[in-house]
């Protein structure tokens, strides 16, 4: 280890001119990290003060996060590995240092996902949710279940035999199958079966009944082996599952991108194995022919006694058990908009609006959309789509606008990670209807959420505007917490024009009036809103910076923020997921603190903040809401914006409310230590739960009326601990 002088010196060279134990002191290594908030997602899973159900979908979503990270980052290690690309991590390991330190940090992690499992299975039996495999059931389910089998599932299933003459079946990403050693009654000859389980079948059955009895798609196959293979005797199985390579990689000279991201789809289902699972007592000869077939190269293989493909377990979470989940929650329509009988442009023109979701609705997004699509006197709407769903009010407005006879723009990245498929289907549609699509640039991805409307009001025209920290998507606004920004001021209108103009043409603008645009200038308005703080502690006046954002990586943004603490910059860090800071560090970091919160909503929104000479929160305080987290890709490979809020209402709600009640959170808080480890806050004197206040106060959009009425969102502050 280093000792402290060391670090200091390590602080003073940065990472341009540290060696690789010294880059591993500055940083953390980021794939180890987000296994960190992995643990963190499926430490939930253990949380007896959620409703059981939630406690499983913890477990699910833990399961989910697994695989995209095996498939896509770790994917893209083994790959390095292969092609023998030598690049070093921010912490200066290899590939080949990564890839075994991963595979450790997954064992363990399906060890205690398995254990988190076992645990819940009791507790979910305990409450009348029991999931059945091999134990002997009544008549009356057992021929229930042999009905289901051969209706709907015996005509869909082919097995087929493992033999010289039967190829080797392919085995889709994130397919299942079962392989069953057999014996022929007729000669005594030993047969090996393989049953790929189709995609499109339940993972789970549900038994008919009051009691909620489930079975995986997997049991019901093994118990009716002797249906799929009359004249044979069953004398084992086990059941498989394959991870592979799904990440796509662009080629800088696709002449048609479309063309090309519908052959990388189909090229992604068959790409590298990452990982292969097995389940049960595997017969040796079976688990080696699986290994030989799939060309194991360096892939991970898990064995164990428990489930495999936690992620299946979401369809138990949608049992009727209300008692068992979270109390439902209805997002409110913000007040600022009903004051105005709905008018959204009304509201907007009157002052510039922010929108808290899910607290509060994200229909209001829609309804502003629907409304420039209705009104005579709309004659343009620009949208940025990133992820946008499968059912997409935005994308119908954008279509009955465009039907209209309004001039309307789609920017529609493809580039959108497992939403590229959708996203093709979506801008297929739009320009059927007569919507200009654009597909962006190929090396960058259009991350930024922008909605741009332009309205003929007399003699002249008014932009209006949505800028947004999350994407145009029904249901992750309904469980991601992300702020949405409405305004009308002509500086703002006059850079989302030229921003628009970047993207479709190509015409990068020379200067904006107020907003910052990755990769044009975004970094540089970070690192000038940090040097003014560190002049100001150079100066004895108050420095601060409070920033909220989901990721945090990037090494010139750290090293700044490094630089900012060892001026005397007092730093609070929410980052929710990767944190490659190491914080509280003497001579480097000591002014540093980071906390990743988890709970029932997903913390999405991206915020800083900074103090501008008195302490935080103030009014003379510089506060931006942004789509881009912190990091190289964000900032370097992605257009984005960064948005100053400037109202003062705005201004006190995102900074005053929003991000202090982030920092207040004692229910949902992790404290990451010096040494990357993390620990909840704990209990507190005064516990403060982040999600709860929200849902239990009035909108952050109440104002007016509201105001009138005494239902005003109440006053947060900062306890004399924190100060």
């Amino acid at each position: 280890m280093l000792e402290a002088q060391e670090i200091s010196e390590v602080s003073k060279t940065g990472v341009g001119g540290a060696t690789d134990a010294a880059a591993d002191i500055r940083f953390f290594n980021r794939e180890l990290s987000w296994i960190a908030f992995n643990e963190r997602v499926l430490a939930e899973a253990g949380n007896a003060h959620y409703p059981l159900l939630e406690r499983l979908r913890f477990l699910s979503i833990s399961g989910s996060n697994l695989d995209e990270f095996l498939t896509v980052r770790v994917a893209g290690l083994a790959g390095q590995l292969r092609r023998q690309i030598e690049e070093v991590s921010i912490d200066g390991r290899t590939p080949s240092q990564q890839l075994a330190e991963i595979h450790d940090k997954v064992l363990t992690l399906e060890v205690e996902q398995q254990q988190a499992w076992t645990e819940l299975d009791r507790l979910l039996a305990e409450s009348g949710i029991r999931i059945i495999g091999e134990e002997r059931l009544d008549t009356a389910r057992k021929r229930w279940l042999k009905d289901y089998f051969l209706e709907h599932i015996m005509p869909i299933i082919t097995p087929q035999a493992i033999d010289p003459v039967h190829p080797f079946p392919f085995v889709a990403n994130t397919g299942m199958g079962i392989l069953f050693s057999l014996t022929r009654l007729a000669d005594d000859a030993p047969v090996m079966e393989m049953v790929l389980i189709p995609s499109a079948l339940p993972r789970f059955i549900r038994v008919p009944g009051e009691e909620a009895v489930f079975i995986s798609v997997e049991d019901l196959l093994a118990r009716h082996a002797d249906q799929i293979f009359p004249g044979f005797r069953v004398g084992g199985h086990g059941v498989f599952r394959v991870l592979r390579d799904s990440d796509i990689e662009i080629e800088e000279d696709a002449e048609d991108l479309v063309r090309h991201f519908r052959s990388a789809i189909q090229r992604r289902r068959r790409g590298m194995v990452i990982m292969l699972q097995l389940q049960g007592k595997f017969d040796p000869d079976a688990e080696e022919l699986l290994r030989n077939q799939l060309g194991l190269d360096r892939a991970l293989v898990i064995k164990t006694d428990g489930l495999i493909g936690i992620n299946g377990l979401s369809v138990i979470v949608e049992e009727d058990r209300p008692e068992l989940k979270f109390e439902p929650y209805s997002s409110r329509y913000p007040e600022r908009i009903l004051e105005h009988d709905g008018d959204c442009f009304a509201a907007i023109r009157e002052k510039d609006i922010v929108i808290q979701h899910p607290y509060e609705s994200f229909e209001v997004v829609v309804d502003f959309l629907r409304q420039a699509a209705d009104d005579p006197e709309v004659v343009a709407i620009k949208q940025t789509l990133y992820r946008a769903g499968k059912q997409s009010a935005v994308v119908a407005a954008l279509i009955a606008a465009a039907e209209a006879g309004k001039s309307v723009t789609a920017v529609v990245e493809l580039k959108a990670r497992f939403d590229e498929e959708q996203n093709l289907l979506w801008a297929s549609q739009l320009e059927r209807a007569g919507v200009q699509v654009i597909y962006g640039f190929i090396d960058w991805k259009t991350h930024a959420k922008v909605s741009m409307v332009v309205r003929r009001e007399g003699d002249s025209y008014r932009t209006y505007c949505h800028f947004g920290t999350g994407n145009y998507h029904p249901f992750t606004a309904r469980i991601y917490t992300d702020l949405s920004f409405f305004t009308a001021d002509p500086k703002m209108g006059l850079d989302a024009s030229r921003l628009f103009n970047f993207i479709t043409g190509y015409i990068e603008p020379k200067r904006t009036e107020l907003l910052a645009i990755s990769p044009i200038g975004l970094r540089a308005k970070l690192n000038e809103c940090i040097d003014a703080e560190i002049a100001n502690a150079g100066a004895g006046q108050p420095a601060a910076i409070w920033a909220k954002m989901n990721q945090l990586s990037d090494p010139d943004l750290i090293e700044k923020l490094y630089e900012a603490s060892n001026a005397g910059v007092e730093i609070d860090l929410v980052v929710r997921g990767i944190c490659c800071l190491r914080p509280g560090v003497p001579g480097m970091s000591e002014n540093i603190a980071v906390k990743s919160i988890i709970g029932r909503f997903l913390e999405h929104s991206r915020i800083w903040a900074f103090a501008a000479g008195q302490p935080l929160p103030n009014r003379r305080a510089r506060v931006f809401i942004s789509s881009a987290d912190g990091m190289s890709r964000n900032l370097d490979r992605r257009v984005e914006l960064l948005v100053p809020i400037r109202n003062k209402t705005v201004h006190d709600q995102v900074l005053g409310q929003v991000m202090l009640a982030n920092l207040l959170d004692t229910e949902q808080s992790w404290i990451m230590k010096p040494d990357g480890s993390y620990e909840r806050v704990g209990e507190s004197d005064e516990p403060f739960n982040l999600h709860s206040y929200f849902m239990t106060n009035p909108s952050l959009s109440g104002r007016g009326a509201s105001l009138a009425s005494g239902r005003s969102v109440p006053k947060l502050s900062l306890r004399s601990d924190d100060i």
